[in-house]
């Protein structure tokens, strides 16, 4: 999807793809009516069922990796791709956690009762169709169907021609436990069939699906966000920095960096960029780096930060650092290293540079710590703590179904609250406006 101007689609096409939204649109009033109850019980029957019918959907995701692996797919999109026995319980568990959640639906978020006598009331209510749209992530057909359905939602999936096996997989058996449950299959439809022209008839649908939600690389969202009708919750790409401050714990920041560039690399919340405050760069850098380098990582690395790796770790993997390693996301293991003067430099260089995803400071100094979580204007910032916890599992949300970097709406991770909506609730008397 690197083209940003939409494609024209035939009639047929067109058809398809709106009668696949009417009908979830159309079937999305029989969730709003449930009780958490009832949608608990069916979140973990389909959990029950994705781990008895794992070998069916690893079976239909190997199809994808051998697709994957002739068209020569990066490491970290292929990580992220990818399925077996382990994951498939992990994405299962996520819907499991969805259902132990409170329902959000129905809370009341402020009220109170008017001089007049009028009681009002703000609740939360479904969203009712949410689009999602998203490359190469089998778990967010899943993640994203379990949290609409718990929120009151019905979902339209597109979930890319990469993974198009693996996700009807998935989408087959929801559907089953849906249908096993007395409801319409058509809360959970799939247009991966119809390939990139079938977004952009998505992106149309306003009037059919309330919300549209992308996912993946730069190149998609930045096409969602400028060319949609629907209107859109933004989720960005993850070039995520790490500064060591002049005072960081040294056998900390080891550990931290190599969990956060290393754990799983494929992902938004991965290390892109670190940062080394001059005063510490002779010491920490090089103890930092060991860890890397032992994982693999190559370094894109500045001039004065060259030059000591080369120094004191020989066998690190260096290639000069240009402008557009500041601007870019690796998914791989390919990290940039910038040392900076202090921390002034540090904040000049996030606000040039940063996505506004997720960033965090080693410190050990108050004030150094206090600055960077004032000033840093991103979705999460953190202090002495991997970039990897930017996750809405992590944040005890269960299953997230993006991280947002817009500030209209949701930011951050969103979890079940951040796809519903409100409306405000009056109880009268009898009253007039005077």
């Amino acid at each position: 999807m690197d083209d940003l101007t939409p494609t024209s689609e035939d009639p047929t096409l067109t058809a398809a793809v709106l009668d696949a939204a009417r009908a979830a649109r159309d079937a999305q009033p029989a969730l709003a009516r449930l009780h958490r109850g009832t949608k608990d019980r069916v979140l973990t029957a389909m959990a029950d069922a994705l781990v008895e019918r794992a070998e069916e959907i690893v079976a239909a995701n190997a199809r994808d990796l051998e697709a994957a692996d002739a068209a020569g797919m990066a490491a970290g999109l292929r990580d992220r791709l990818a399925l077996d026995s382990r994951r498939v319980a992990s994405i299962a568990q996520q819907l499991r956690d969805a259902a132990a959640l409170p329902d959000p639906v129905g809370e009341v978020v402020r009220g109170s009762v008017l001089d007049n006598g009028l009681e009002l009331r703000e609740v939360r209510v479904p969203m009712g169709v949410i689009g999602m749209v998203y490359e190469a992530r089998p778990n967010v057909t899943v993640d994203a169907a379990g949290l609409a359905l718990k929120a009151g939602s019905a979902v339209v999936l597109r979930g890319g021609s990469a993974a198009l096996h693996s996700n009807t997989a998935l989408i087959a058996v929801l559907r089953s436990v849906l249908a096993e449950h007395d409801l319409p299959e058509d809360l959970i439809v799939g247009i991966d069939e119809h390939g990139r022209e079938g977004v952009d008839v998505l992106m149309r649908a306003r009037g059919l699906v309330d919300v549209l939600i992308p996912r993946g690389g730069a190149g998609l969202i930045r096409r969602v966000v400028e060319h949609s009708l629907v209107p859109v919750i933004e989720t960005g790409t993850g070039k995520t920095h790490i500064l060591l401050d002049a005072t960081a714990d040294l056998e900390d920041a080891a550990a931290i960096v190599a969990n956060a560039k290393t754990q799983r690399i494929g992902v938004c919340n991965a290390l892109e960029t670190l940062l080394v405050h001059r005063d510490i760069a002779a010491e920490a850098l090089p103890r930092v780096a060991a860890p890397l380098v032992e994982a693999g990582v190559r370094f894109h690395a500045d001039e004065p930060s060259a030059a000591l790796l080369a120094e004191t770790v020989p066998e690190a993997q260096v290639v000069p650092a240009s402008e557009e390693d500041w601007e870019t996301e690796y998914l791989a293991l390919e990290l940039a290293v910038k040392i900076v003067d202090d921390l002034d430099a540090a904040l000049a260089h996030i606000r040039a540079h940063s996505t506004g995803h997720t960033e965090s400071i080693l410190t050990r100094d108050s004030t150094s710590q206090h600055r960077f979580l004032t000033e840093v204007d991103s979705a999460v910032v953190m202090a002495n703590a991997s970039t990897r916890f930017s996750d809405g599992g992590e944040f005890g949300f269960g299953a997230e179904i993006g991280i947002s970097t817009q500030k209209l709406h949701a930011r951050g991770p969103m979890g079940l609250r951040e796809i519903t909506a409100t409306k405000w609730l009056v109880v009268g008397q009898g009253q007039v406006r005077p």
